[in-house]
């Protein structure tokens, strides 16, 4: 018996059986139970479950007559709001695979989401489309989408609301605008109402849960992201042990403000809370006096988020207008929360702060704290029906108490593998006992308690207030700017994200002298996600290299400090 299981709630077992069936039943059993229970609140609208099943059904009747047919995959590229939820569950419904996609990459980027997966279709915002559509437009014919389905976010929400619902006025030109949609070489753009205006059934439900549900992407140590194939069955899991594990019922009432389109947003937030029958209260980016304003509305009970969200929402000048005692479960990851913020939420809220730990590969958590027995700063215990390890990299034996090794991840939440990457595939997987682990790259370490904690990376990975930037992937993009001859990108001291990014570049010679440093953070920010762009750029004449030629990114990782 693992150390960790004294710490187990009492209420739950160790691990769980799963339902044969696919995550669109999900939505389906839960729209049954509650039909006129609201699922979906943004800006003060409510969509009842029975409506969400509706809007998703007709979605989906859509992308079949579209051409979709099972396995095809599908692109999804918005902020939070209720057409990502309606349009994520359509695509499952179609028989279909939902690709996620951060709606902070540009045009340059998004060429690897559409060519990458053999998307045909995607589903967008507006403000977000044209980018999409310049990006199809300048790939070869074969490659390109075939449709656009192109939503505004006042289809889902009255734009003359006030009061505690309203969205900030910074906000009102982004969510107000009404963007013309962009052509689409070779292919057909579609308006939201148009694709909800399908009156046809849906395609018969083909899908259980070994197909493939989801195609997130992931970067890593080389190159572009990779797509992590998840089956209907791993995302069930992480679905089902969520809710057990925060006590989920259909009372609960989710904040749902981290991303959907990243794994933890997904899975723990949005597939839990379908489930569960919760109701979401859902926000399209972080906003603290929004934040506040919607909890004390809204009495949310549930909070999934990263640290530096709670750091600014106590910061706001108006915190104490808010009130926060409904919340009953607050935790999330991505970063450590501080001790001292931990504690203040604990003496002043009696919240304990329940951290967790996941990759988009284990589909949101492999770990987490018990919510009645958390440790502050620590990644938690193997989640149900999980076993995980520390392990000597090189040797694969199982490290002792308190010493550094890889972290390794077995469960029914761990990927299948990578799409179109069997060599990344077998890389990634060792076997251990006669299981397959999936090795996470990151070094940590397992105390008397059995509790996990990171200590160290072995993928070279910079976080930036939980956004994982990959430099090896930065680097690419940045190698297209005429001017550069070479870059390497480090991480840099961020007194609030924690880490942000460096970039030191070796320019062409012919461009000595015509090219700022202030030229080339704006270039990246023109092309690619803004968390990725380098915050400080410097110029060196030279690169270290080693014997064989490689960049020594360490020595001037070191030198930064």
């Amino acid at each position: 018996m693992r150390a960790h299981y004294k710490f187990w709630p009492k209420r739950l077992p160790h691990a769980i059986n799963l339902p044969a069936t696919s995550l669109w039943d999900n939505l389906e059993t839960s729209a049954r139970r509650y039909p006129d229970k609201p699922a979906l609140v943004f800006f003060g609208q409510v969509v009842s479950y029975a409506g969400l099943l509706q809007k998703a059904e007709r979605l989906a009747a859509c992308l079949h007559g579209l051409g979709v047919k099972k396995g095809d995959r599908v692109v999804l590229n918005m902020q939070n709001c209720p057409q990502l939820v309606i349009a994520h569950f359509a695509i499952l419904r179609a028989n279909a695979v939902v690709v996620p996609v951060n709606p902070m990459n540009r045009a340059e980027e998004l060429k690897h989401y559409i060519t990458d997966p053999d998307a045909k279709v995607a589903i967008t915002t507006a403000d977000l489309a044209a980018e999409l559509a310049r990006a199809s437009d300048a790939l070869d014919a074969k490659d390109r989408l075939s449709h656009l389905v192109v939503t505004h976010f006042t289809d889902a929400f009255d734009a003359t609301v006030s009061g505690d619902n309203a969205p900030p006025a910074a906000w009102r030109d982004w969510l107000l605008t009404q963007h013309a949609l962009p052509s689409l070489q070779g292919g057909q753009v579609l308006r939201w109402d148009d694709a909800l205006g399908v009156t046809d059934a849906p395609p018969a439900l083909a899908v259980g849960p070994a197909d493939m549900a989801l195609l997130p992407y992931t970067s890593g140590t080389t190159g572009l992201p990779k797509g992590c194939m998840h089956p209907h069955s791993s995302v069930m899991h992480n679905a089902v042990a969520a809710g057990l594990w925060g006590n989920g019922s259909a009372e609960n009432v989710v904040l749902s403000v981290v991303p959907m389109f990243h794994i933890t947003g997904m899975v723990s937030v949005m597939h839990t809370s379908i489930r569960g029958g919760a109701t979401l209260i859902v926000m399209p980016r972080w906003d603290r006096d929004l934040a506040g304003r919607l909890i004390s509305r809204w009495k949310v009970t549930h909070w999934t988020n990263i640290p530096t969200m709670v750091i600014d929402l106590l910061g706001s000048p108006n915190f104490a207008s808010f009130d926060l005692t409904s919340l009953v479960y607050i935790g999330g990851g991505g970063a450590a929360m501080p001790q001292a913020v931990a504690q203040r939420l604990l003496e002043q809220y009696d919240l304990r702060y329940v951290e967790g730990y996941g990759l988009t590969e284990t589909a949101a958590p492999s770990h987490s704290n018990p919510p009645d027995a958390p440790k502050q700063q620590c990644l938690g215990i193997p989640f149900m029906s999980t076993d995980a390890r520390v392990v000597d990299p090189e040797t694969l034996q199982e490290m002792a108490v308190g010493e550094q090794g890889e972290i390794v991840i077995h469960g029914p939440e761990v990927f299948q593998g990578y799409w179109k990457r069997p060599d990344a595939t077998a890389a990634a997987f060792v076997e251990i006992d006669g299981k397959r682990f999936f090795r996470s790259g990151d070094l940590g370490r397992v105390d008397e308690d059995g509790y996990f904690f990171i200590t160290d990376r072995l993928k070279r990975m910079i976080n930036a207030s939980g956004f994982k930037v990959w430099p090896a992937e930065v680097e690419a993009l940045m190698y297209r700017h005429p001017a550069i001859q070479e870059a390497c990108i480090i991480s840099t001291r961020d007194s609030y994200r924690g880490e942000s990014v460096k970039a030191v570049v070796v320019l062409r010679p012919s461009h000595q002298d015509l090219v700022t440093e202030q030229d080339i953070i704006d270039w990246c920010r023109d092309n690619m996600a803004v968390y990725k762009v380098p915050r400080v750029v410097q110029f060196a004449s030279t690169l270290p290299k080693s014997g064989t030629g490689k960049v020594m990114w360490r020595h001037l990782q070191e030198a930064e400090g």
